[in-house]
């Protein structure tokens, strides 16, 4: 199913990627979760100029900023100013071995380093000057190791510590980790150097709220040194195969525990039983593991539990009437677990609280779509690459507090999209599909509230996209199936909420396109990959300011072509291709 469409995602999410920005030559936008944390800033966010009176406090702020290297230490400030500076400098990407300098013996409280680079050993020693006053330090990505974190010493009121993809931290560093008594939060995300020996420096850390252990593939065994944790509410176990169900055991009398994330592991239906103790559990992420619908049995004596992920697992239809118990559930996410038919609907009607169902690749048809009729605040529904056709579509119209509907690889058509149109919270829509057309998309022109359009596959032309004109709120828009020229481009030029455009694969578009496009000013992310824009046109874009990621593959453009329009107009790009 879907084969008419060039992209179909993998049910396993590739991690560095989520990082990389949108990649690929035949790309459908990829996840937008790195461009909300590289555009998130605690500091300073507004500039002279930009339709506001800048507060004297923000003016002072990039003052400093923009003089920082007059500095030699900044140490005189108040503590929320010097703060906020480092902040402003770290979100800039100007912090450097001189500037770090300015910054010893401030007081700080917070150091967000992750994946900044350049780090070193020096920069550790300004780091621990801050003493007692610091609160939290997330060196993710760096170079970090044992030895340096000897150093943190005199940091004694430490509550947060993030140390994720730092492998040169051993089961030695532990030791060092053991005596900040107050932490509250530790994050060590794949490091394959940490053993089960090595957690046992955990257990002193009788004040831990959140440990977070991914992709550490030794710590087998090492769960039973956390039964003192009594205030343990978050544990991320998830990609950790050699966590086995003796490990479920171990944390079985974690009774304060919300949040558990064992996907990937090698735990079974037997691992399973250990939880029922777990009472005030409210989360399970067990994607991808080998459990049955078995489990359910136990799981329904979780009577907290409003989050379940059993996608990628062994679920048949076969003892799924234990869904019945699950009355609690407010996301239950079902996704490729392809034995999976109809006959599990019915026993999800009685589920009237749930918000979110994925039934992302199971084998549902429009025979057992009556069953969603009646849960009524369903706000979430994927039935992407299922059987799902225009009869379907009948059983969920009338669910008015929908907001999210994925149809993308289904077989429905234009005339099924008519039964849509009283969705009227309807947000997100996607209708990947080589079956929608122009007269699909005039079917849904009343679905005004639409912020997330996703119209990759669909055979839109010119003619269509003049029905683009109604959707004013629309921020994010992908038209990818090829029929695009510069004419139905200029139809979108008025979208000016939009801060996602993916036009990739229209090969006729050029540079007549990024005229148009030029007065998005909003635009975070753009993509006209496979098309004929040249670097002549790249002067269209020096307006969109905001841009922080630029696709341009398989054009007359190269990587220079997009660095000297970043050093000269677009500051804020920090992703781009080719490059």
């Amino acid at each position: 199913m879907g084969g008419a469409c060039s992209r179909k995602r993998d049910p396993q999410v590739n991690e560095e990627s989520l990082h990389r920005g949108v990649s690929g030559r035949f790309c459908k936008t990829g996840s937008l979760k790195w461009l909300g944390r590289s555009s998130s800033r605690a500091s300073v966010d507004v500039k002279p100029g930009q339709g506001r009176c800048t507060s004297l406090m923000e003016l002072c702020i990039l003052k400093i900023c923009e003089d920082i290297n007059q500095y030699t230490s900044l140490s005189m400030l108040p503590r929320d100013i010097s703060q906020q500076v480092f902040d402003e400098l770290v979100y800039s990407q100007r912090l450097n071995d001189i500037i770090l300098e300015t910054f010893r013996d401030c007081a700080l409280e917070d150091l967000n380093l992750g994946d900044y680079p350049g780090f070193n050993d020096r920069w550790m020693e300004v780091i621990s000057s801050q003493g007692p006053s610091l609160l939290s330090v997330d060196l993710s990505g760096s170079g970090v190791s044992d030895s340096l974190l000897v150093q943190l010493k005199d940091c004694e009121n430490l509550q947060a510590l993030n140390f994720n993809y730092c492998d040169q931290i051993t089961d030695c560093g532990l030791k060092y980790i053991s005596g900040f008594l107050r932490l509250t939060t530790l994050s060590l995300r794949r490091n394959s150097s940490l053993t089960a020996q090595g957690m046992s420096a955990l257990s002193k850390l009788v004040n831990l709220v959140k440990l977070d252990v991914e992709r550490c593939p030794k710590i087998h065994g090492g769960l039973a040194h956390l039964k003192g944790l009594t205030k343990l509410e978050y544990l991320n176990l998830n990609c950790c195969n050699c966590v086995e169900d003796a490990d479920m055991n171990d944390i079985s009398g974690l009774a304060n525990l919300k949040s558990l994330h064992i996907s990937s592991s090698m735990v079974t239906d037997d691992g399973v039983s250990f939880l029922k103790a777990l009472k005030k559990l409210t989360l399970l992420n067990m994607e991808g593991c080998p459990v049955t619908s078995a489990c359910l049995e136990s799981l329904s004596a979780l009577g907290a539990l409003l989050y379940l992920n059993v996608s990628r697992c062994r679920f048949t239809d076969d003892g799924c009437d234990k869904f019945a118990g699950l009355k609690s559930l407010k996301v239950l996410n079902l996704a490729f677990n392809d034995e999976i038919t109809d006959a599990i609907l019915v026993h999800l009607r009685g589920m009237t609280s749930l918000e979110t169902l994925n039934l992302d690749s199971c084998r549902i048809s429009d025979e057992g779509m009556e069953n969603l009729a009646v849960l009524y605040c369903l706000k979430h529904l994927e039935l992407s690459d299922t059987n799902i056709g225009n009869n379907g579509l009948q059983h969920i119209s009338g669910l008015g507090n929908l907001e999210s509907l994925n149809l993308s690889f289904t077989v429905v058509t234009d005339g099924g999209l008519r039964k849509l149109s009283g969705l009227s919270s309807l947000k997100f829509l996607n209708l990947d599909s080589r079956h929608i057309t122009d007269n699909g998309l005039a079917s849904l022109t009343n679905l005004t509230g639409l912020t997330h359009l996703d119209l990759f596959g669909a055979r839109i032309t010119d003619s269509g996209t003049k029905h683009l004109r109604c959707f004013k709120n629309l921020r994010s828009l992908e038209i990818c199936g090829g029929l695009l020229t510069d004419y139905g481009v200029r139809n979108i030029k008025d979208l000016t909420s939009l801060t996602v455009l993916n036009l990739s694969q229209n090969y006729q578009l050029t540079d007549r396109s990024l005229e148009f496009i030029s007065g998005l000013t909003q635009l975070v992310s753009l993509n006209l990959s496979n098309s004929r824009i040249t670097s002549g046109g790249l002067r269209h874009l020096k307006t969109l300011k905001k841009l922080k990621s630029l696709t341009l593959e398989s054009c007359k453009v190269t990587a220079n072509d997009i660095k000297n329009l970043q050093s000269t107009a677009l500051r804020e790009l920090v992703s781009f291709r080719p490059q």
